[in-house]
């Protein structure tokens, strides 16, 4: 993004979370963001795009990482490690974008709104071929219900937005680590969450979470 177009999305996020998608008018985005309709335009269609653009930012974030993972990971419970930190991480890199998400999607038009889903049904299918790959590996339990299991963390993870703050007591990459706990003592056979590869793994995610 150019650095115009970047303050009219910051502009506009603070706008929006302010006053709601239709309390805002363009000429208010202008008028905050110090430039002319005609600079806005440049950028945006309309003030419908512009929702889009926030929308879209970290669903696209979030997707290009989970995809990275399955391509940077063979094994089924390092890649969905990964899934999972960058996953939570996004609420605190895109968090105004997400909290107007939340506030104001119902506004989304039809066209725009199947861009998203189209993205979010591609993130919810990696999740779910990670969780049946493990399974299929006998990494996994057995009797694991992976659709079930999708949405459970799909769910657990998205409501982040709901009390995460930047200055509570755990850093994101923290909260992140113990979401990786959870979830692995959830989804992993029982007797592979006591050994010292299970706490190896989970020393070395804590150990990048301090080196990012």
């Amino acid at each position: 993004m150019t650095d115009l177009r970047n303050k009219i999305v910051d502009e506009a996020l603070i706008l929006f979370e302010k006053y709601g998608f239709h309390g805002v008018t363009v000429n208010q985005i202008v008028d905050r963001t110090g430039t002319s309709k005609g600079g806005f335009y440049h950028h945006f269609t309309s003030k419908d795009e512009l929702l889009f653009v926030i929308h879209d930012a970290f669903i696209t974030y979030v997707l290009e990482k989970a995809t990275m993972a399955t391509e940077m990971f063979s094994d089924p419970t390092e890649k969905l490690q990964a899934i999972i930190k960058d996953f939570v991480k996004t609420f605190d890199l895109y968090k105004p974008h997400i909290s107007v998400f939340y506030q104001e999607n119902i506004y989304l038009k039809p066209e725009y709104e199947n861009r998203i889903k189209k993205k979010r049904d591609q993130f919810k299918d990696i999740v779910l071929h990670t969780l049946r790959e493990g399974k299929e590996a006998g990494a996994f339990r057995a009797d694991l219900s992976v659709d079930i299991t999708t949405m459970a963390i799909l769910g657990m993870v998205n409501w982040t937005y709901k009390w995460y703050t930047y200055s509570g007591a755990k850093t994101i990459d923290e909260i992140g680590s113990i979401y990786v706990d959870l979830i692995l003592r959830a989804v992993l056979k029982a007797d592979s969450t006591s050994g010292s590869t299970y706490e190896n793994l989970l020393i070395n995610s804590v150990r990048e979470d301090f080196h990012m």
